[in-house]
């Protein structure tokens, strides 16, 4: 099998090897086990596996097996400065562990993949205005997975029931929505793309707030979301 795959996690299973999530384009979530090797001769360069890389991986399908084993790995897009620029590499970092738990369970992932890979190119060679990037790929996500807000009953005084994904002119029974400020902000956000989110602005307090809310969002609609240890790193780095 062979496959351009996105990494989206790495976990140490012994001193000789680790365990690689990757979002492959043409089979979807796949765990494999790879070997550190010292070897500069080695098919299978663990170095490469370093989220959010993107990759052209091969391997012997094994039907019943939890862990595949790579044979070989080449870069498929190296990048020129995600991995060097302290604030693209945190959100690409937050984005990967995101990722790989609002699909991990996604029966049909390829379009999700694409819109990762281009989205992490972009990042990667944009020069400036991205640090609404997160919020941008996270909301415009929802549209591949199924529950992208409704925006089409929006109101000023309206609120945001994050449970039902809708506009509603009385606060919902339950807690999980957005007072009629907020709720103002989610058509905005919807608008917004990679080539206009610069023209956006949104001071450091209101960017957590609404990564706190989107975090929320997705944890009521993806069963078994957890919250994210990268978040609070993410939410500092760009007070």
């Amino acid at each position: 099998m062979l496959s351009r795959a996105i990494v989206l996690r790495i976990i140490k299973y012994n001193d000789d090897s680790f365990i690689a999530n990757v979002l492959t384009k043409e089979t979807g979530c796949r765990s494999m086990i790879v070997r550190i090797s010292r070897s500069k001769r080695a098919a299978v360069r663990h170095t490469l596996f370093q989220p959010p890389a993107i990759l052209s991986i091969e391997w012997n399908e094994r039907p019943n097996a939890e862990l595949q084993r790579p044979t070989s790995v080449q870069s498929a897009f190296p990048f020129s400065s995600i991995p060097y620029d302290p604030y693209k590499n945190a959100i690409a970092l937050f984005l990967s562990e995101f990722i790989y738990h609002a699909v991990r369970n996604e029966p049909e992932t390829r379009i999700v993949f694409e819109y990762l890979e281009r989205s992490l190119e972009w990042l990667d060679t944009a020069e400036k205005g991205f640090s609404n990037f997160h919020l941008v790929f996270l909301l415009r996500l929802t549209r591949f997975l199924g529950f992208a807000p409704n925006i089409h009953h929006a109101a000023p005084g309206c609120y945001f029931d994050l449970r039902g994904s809708f506009f509603t002119e009385t606060a919902p029974l339950h807690k999980d929505y957005l007072n009629p400020d907020d709720a103002a902000l989610v058509p905005k956000l919807m608008r917004m793309a990679f080539g206009n989110m610069h023209v956006f602005k949104f001071n450091g307090a209101e960017r957590s707030r609404l990564l706190e809310y989107i975090n929320l969002y997705y944890r009521l609609h993806v069963p078994d979301f957890p919250e994210l240890k990268s978040l609070a790193v993410l939410k500092a780095l760009f007070q």
